[in-house]
């Protein structure tokens, strides 16, 4: 988790949300410099990479996002979906059991995981 309440990360959100993805790439960027420890704005950076296309940062950043605080489930079952858009099934599948070791009722996993059997 983060240190303490980063402004960037909290506008990286918001101009994630209203779809303004390059001043939330900035402000995402500005928050891991502030921060190198925060999980979140790594795991939110991972996503707008994905949004913008850019999927091998989308990877590196969602994974780090999971390095830095493993028992996320929103961050693992975020890498699971972007592995599995991507066909890499064997990793994908690997993080929704993640998911469902850590969050045995998890919705999210347990319906993807379906199309693994």
């Amino acid at each position: 988790m983060c240190q303490v309440a980063n402004a960037h990360l909290e506008r990286g959100i918001s101009h994630k949300i209203s779809g303004d993805y390059d001043a939330a790439l900035v402000e995402l960027k500005f928050a891991i410099g502030d921060d190198p420890g925060c999980s979140e704005a790594a795991h939110q950076l991972g996503l707008v990479y994905g949004f913008v296309g850019d999927f091998d940062q989308s990877l590196a950043e969602l994974q780090r996002s999971v390095n830095l605080d493993g028992s996320s489930v929103q961050g693992r079952n975020d890498l699971a979906l972007t592995y599995s858009m991507l066909g890499m099934v064997d990793e994908a599948k690997a993080e929704f059991e993640e998911v469902l070791r850590i969050d045995p009722t998890n919705e999210v996993a347990l319906k993807n995981l379906i199309f693994f059997k």
